[in-house]
């Protein structure tokens, strides 16, 4: 499950995608149009730009921008960027991987075989979709 800070940092991004060239966009306006607590956005944004997806300039005609195009940031990398992985248990991780606590040897565990799947199905989705691109619900 995505984390209320993952849905968050996406719906940011998208907002800055569809501002893409229009220049700085203030953070109050990103809060009120997304419907993000301020202080929690100030947070995410921070994170965003120590990812690389945002740039920022303080000041009266300060704000936000996308540091890329939007068809150069996928869903898949602000997820790693929130979360750390696509994966959903920490031993189907591909990057981050750790061995889940209490768990039966890896080699008979079934469900790790599953979560491998999974995570690779994910990843092939969120690692083509770009903020340009959206999805009808």
């Amino acid at each position: 499950m995505l984390s209320q800070r993952t849905r968050y940092a996406i719906r940011a991004l998208l907002h800055l995608a569809d501002k893409h060239g229009q220049g700085p966009i203030q953070l109050a306006e990103i809060a009120e149009r997304q419907n993000i607590p301020a202080k929690f956005l100030t947070v995410i944004l921070s994170e965003m730009k120590r990812a690389g997806f945002v740039e920022t300039m303080r000041g009266k005609e300060g704000g936000y921008w996308l540091s890329r195009a939007p068809t150069e940031i996928t869903y898949g990398d602000i997820v790693r960027a929130t979360r750390g992985s696509l994966a959903l248990v920490p031993c189907a991780a591909r990057l981050a991987y750790t061995p889940c606590d209490h768990c039966i040897d890896e080699a008979e565990c079934r469900l790790r075989g599953v979560m491998l799947s999974v995570r690779d199905e994910t990843a092939k989705i969120l690692d083509q979709l770009s903020l340009a691109e959206s999805i009808p619900a």
